[in-house]
């Protein structure tokens, strides 16, 4: 089991803020977790339309989507931030 957190719209779309989660073992990307989650219901599949832009934190660090996902706690998704 993992611990996935949204964030932002993300968390708006799909409604709920964080849930755990089984992974089938063809997800070991993070990349591969956004498409996974996209195909289990229509507020997944609307949260996650635009994979390239939603940006992923494991265990509290930003990765970009080829990272390994193997041994995560807790992973963050959410939308671009902007602002400073």
């Amino acid at each position: 089991m993992v611990k996935l957190v949204y964030f932002a719209w993300v968390r708006e779309r799909i409604g709920k803020g964080e849930e755990e989660i089984e992974l089938p073992d063809d997800v070991k990307t993070a990349g591969d977790l956004i498409a996974h989650l996209a195909t289990l219901g229509e507020e997944y599949e609307n949260a996650l339309q635009f994979p390239k832009a939603i940006r992923v934190a494991i265990n509290q660090e930003h990765v970009e989507h080829d990272e390994l996902i193997a041994g995560a706690r807790e992973i963050g998704l959410f939308p671009p931030m902007t602002g400073g």
